[in-house]
Order: C-alpha cells, then structure tokens, then sequence
C-alpha cells in the first residue's frame, strides 16, 4: 500500500540534499553576530591615555612677532583642541604655567623652578583632574648630585632637570608614571646629554617593574644619535612605533613652520601606542612655539589594569 512516506528520504542528510542552498536569514544573522562578536574580543575598548610633549618656548621679548603675548592664545587653542590628559613641558616659566592654567581650568599642574627659585624654567606637567589622580610627585637634577637643587655637572650652562608623577587613571585605576625633562643643547654637550639619560635609566629602573612609564621630553638629540641609542634600550620610541603617524616627523622649526630634526620624543615602556601626531598647523596664521608638540594616544597593557595595579613605591 502507497502510504505517501518516503522513509529513505526522510533520513538522507540535509545537507546532501542540497549543499548549495542558501542560509536562512535567521541562521545567516546569528552567524553573523558570533564572527562580530569573536572579532570585538581582540577590539579595545574605551579612550586612549593621551600624552603630549611640548616645548613651550620661554618668553623672549627678541622673538618679535613671535614673542609669548602674540601667541598664548594660540596655544591654548592648540592643547584644548588636541584634549590631551597628559602633558610635559619644557621652557615654561611660572607666568606661562598660570596663563595656561587660567584659560585651561580642566587641568591641575605641578612643577618647580630649575634653580629652586620663582622665575626660571620649569618641567611642569599639566593634567586633567578629571581623567587622572596624581599620587606622588618629585623632581631631580641631572648632575652627580640629583637631589642638590639646582646642581649642574658635566660641563654644560643650566641646570637640567626631571619632574615625575605617579598617576592613576580614573576610569580603570591604571596607573603608570610619567618623566619630563630637558637635555643641554650645545652641540658640545653630547657627553653630557648621554650622562643625564643614564641617571634617568637608572631611576626607572628603581621603579616596579609592572607599572608603565612614559618619558618625555626635549632631548636635544635625533633617532639614531647617542642619547636615543642609550634610551631605547630600555624604552620604546611612540613615533617609531605607531601604526598611525600623523604630520611631520620633524619637531624643532625655529618658528618658520618648517621642522628639521625630531628632538622631541614620547618614549615608553609596558603599554601601546595606537596613534602618535606632531601637530603642525598654526591657529589664525601663528604657531604657538618655536617646536610642534607631539601628542601620543596609548592604549592600556593587553593585560589590562592589573598590570599597573600597584601600590604606590614608598
């Protein structure tokens, strides 16, 4: 008797009956979904540490019409736009630091006169106090008395000087230091430039080795030379390194807007860089400073902020 059933074809495998058939579209969304899922694992999530370096240039009444009064306000348009939660100058003096400080409410900072007095050059470092707490702070000379304020050695003019923090970040408790300093820049001063960069390794490498640090800085010196040899043994160079570069690869243009030498690095140790800028572009026809700042963004370590977990160094 003809029942209808067709039992051999009930049991044929599907897939044997037609392996070209297209998916449904429930099933073709699904899958869909897993392969976006499967891919964000690796995504990171939420917004970089950004660190700018920046020579501000001192005030110098020779400089003309690039004197510090005519181009203040472009630089204070330079760093709100740029957002920057971290930056390191150089050359600032107190009546920049509190010019700045005014117009860019968003940020604290901290720094101390090189000769331990009001008026001369700092290493100050600003920092947005929404984004970051600042958990200790120091400086040190660059001589063979670190801690002499003020102290010069190995046969260069100024003193030089480095101003740290130890900081926390308040969206994932990352914590990470920051270093700031100033090499001499007399062509004669290359013995001394290599001196103060190995004080400055010798201090990191007091340092817990699981907490990320940032260098920064006018080094004086280009990749290749003797003080960027000695540091990237230790540390990564963030220009070199990221996979997005954006603007020059010059820093120091004297004030023409045409850089040579890269003299100014963010360099680092235990985290990624994801994009790393020199910001060239002047602000209604002025450039702020005689060098362009750098401005990295950092993603934090793959293993996440456990990896700066620490307690303070005591």
């Amino acid at each position: 008797m003809d029942t209808g059933f067709d039992f051999a074809r009930m049991m044929r495998p599907r897939a044997l009956r037609n392996p070209l058939r297209p998916l449904r579209w429930p099933t073709a969304c699904l899958l869909l979904m897993l392969l976006v899922l499967n891919g964000c694992q690796s995504v990171e999530v939420g917004p970089p540490l950004r660190v700018m370096s920046f020579n501000v240039r001192v005030p110098v009444d020779a400089d003309g019409p690039d004197r510090w009064e005519l181009r203040r306000e472009a630089m204070v348009r330079t760093i709100r736009e740029a957002d920057p939660d971290l930056i390191g100058t150089q050359e600032l003096v107190r009546g920049q630091g509190e010019f700045l400080a005014e117009r860019l409410p968003q940020y604290d900072w901290f720094g101390r006169d090189r000769r331990g007095g009001r008026d001369d050059e700092q290493m100050a470092v600003f920092y947005r106090r929404d984004a970051l707490r600042l958990l200790e702070s120091g400086h040190f000379w660059l001589s063979d008395t670190p801690e002499a304020v003020g102290s010069i050695s190995w046969g260069h003019p100024y003193p030089r000087m480095v101003s740290w923090g130890l900081f926390e970040r308040r969206a994932d408790r990352l914590r990470f230091y920051l270093f700031n300093t100033h090499l001499p820049y007399r062509a004669e001063d290359e013995a001394a430039r290599v001196r103060g960069a190995e004080l400055i390794l010798r201090r990191l490498a007091e340092l817990p080795p699981g907490v990320p640090v940032i260098l920064v800085g006018d080094f004086n010196d280009v990749p290749g030379g003797a003080v960027h040899r000695a540091l990237a043994g230790t540390l990564r160079d963030a220009w070199t390194q990221a996979p997005l570069r954006e603007g020059p690869e010059g820093t120091f243009h004297g004030f023409t807007g045409d850089a040579g030498n890269r003299i100014d690095w963010v360099l680092h140790r235990g985290l990624r860089v994801r994009r790393a800028r020199t910001l060239d572009q002047p602000v209604d026809g002025r450039l702020p400073s005689d060098h362009f700042p750098v401005l990295v963004d950092f993603a934090p370590p793959a293993s996440g902020r456990a990896e700066g977990d620490h307690d303070p160094p005591r």
